[in-house]
């Protein structure tokens, strides 16, 4: 299969276990492809671990899932080392996120401390141990939730932690018709029995590969720079997106690309992931939060022309 049949192969395996989510699925392909991790924000119950399970089963990842609560500790996260009195020497007992699909559930119901534990995971593919390191497997991603701001129980996640995921994402209540559908899938059965593994752990690798080759012309990475560089002279945005924001746009606009069966990057590309991208990373000026409404990502995708590319 080429890289676009494999994606939608894929696809389509998963809307077997999520009805009425297309859009969401295909993003969170897309960050799985550009190698990025996810963040959900969302009520209970509408179906983010169920998503998460299909994606495991349709690509062969090894999956683990925790059920953050304030009194979940590091340890539970990293792992812990342990004297084995047989042996006569420190053993290390692997923690929850050595898989390669860590479901952080409610992430921000734990304390700071244990949210920190992911950042080394997250960012450097390691975690360290009474000063040893223990490499992640390979591939290895987050799909992490988070409740609603001021929901109950929850704090926060720092900037630094947000800035780790490549995308926000949300998926919201079923339409009707799509709850019904849900609902009449379940008579039947789990429906996650039905979907069927596509990729293994390399023909996802060659997939990333082949998203990590798609052409960007100088104008579009232009585009990018300008988009990213405009959310931090923007009058009604007290922080801006990092660095670290261009680089996930132009890999979750390589993947779209893919997806789309091109092997060069369209300004469209760009446009459609942008606010999955960036909003997460900003912080408002106290005037826009006063006001409510504002919609950074939207609002600069209008100020900023797109490049014409033939």
């Amino acid at each position: 299969m080429t890289g676009n049949e494999s994606i939608l192969a894929v696809l389509s395996q998963v809307r077997r276990a999520v009805v009425g989510k297309d859009e969401v699925l295909a993003k969170v392909l897309l960050a799985i492809l550009a190698g990025g991790h996810i963040l959900l924000e969302d009520i209970p119950g509408v179906g983010k671990t169920t998503m998460a399970l299909a994606f495991s089963k349709a690509l062969g990842l090894d999956y683990n899932r925790v059920q953050f609560t304030p009194d979940v500790m590091p340890s539970d996260i990293t792992g812990f080392t342990l004297y084995n009195k047989e042996a006569g020497r420190m053993e290390y007992q692997p923690g929850a996120v050595l898989c390669n699909l860590f479901l952080a559930d409610e992430l921000n119901r734990a304390t700071s401390r244990t949210q920190s534990a992911l950042l080394e995971a997250m960012e450097e593919g390691q975690v360290t141990v009474d000063g040893v390191s223990h490499p992640v497997p390979r591939p290895f991603l987050v799909i992490a939730t988070q409740n609603p701001a001021g929901a109950s129980g929850t704090q926060p996640l720092p900037d630094s932690q947000m800035d780790r995921f490549m995308v926000r994402l949300s998926m919201g209540y079923p339409a009707p018709a799509d709850e019904l559908a849900m609902v009449r899938r379940r008579q039947e059965g789990n429906p996650l029995d039905a979907v069927e593994r596509v990729l293994d752990l390399e023909g996802l690798a060659a997939l990333r590969e082949e998203a990590g080759r798609v052409y960007v012309s100088d104008p579009v990475l232009d585009y990018v720079i300008r988009l990213v560089n405009a959310t931090r002279t923007h009058p009604l945005i007290a922080q801006g997106a990092s660095p670290r924001a261009s680089l996930a746009l132009t890999a979750m606009a390589k993947a779209a690309a893919l997806m789309r069966g091109r092997d060069y990057v369209n300004p469209e590309d760009v446009a459609d992931v942008f606010s999955d991208v960036v909003s997460h990373r900003l912080i408002l000026s106290p005037r826009a939060q006063a006001e409510g409404g504002f919609r950074p990502a939207e609002d600069i995708l209008r100020q900023v022309a797109a490049p014409q590319v033939k």
